[in-house]
């Protein structure tokens, strides 16, 4: 679930640094999805 949350917010930063001129809402998704994948990372719990 946390993965695709990550991946989810990675896609809409790619989106929004090619089609969006929204400013800081892309580094917030972007450091929305690095705490994500780094919060799964440091649980160490296996994919359901």
């Amino acid at each position: 679930m946390l993965y695709t949350i990550a991946l989810i917010l990675l896609i809409l930063w790619v989106l929004g640094l090619t089609t969006l001129n929204v400013g800081a809402l892309i580094h917030v998704l972007l450091v929305f999805a690095i705490v994500a994948v780094l919060i799964r990372v440091i649980q160490g719990r296996k994919i359901v």
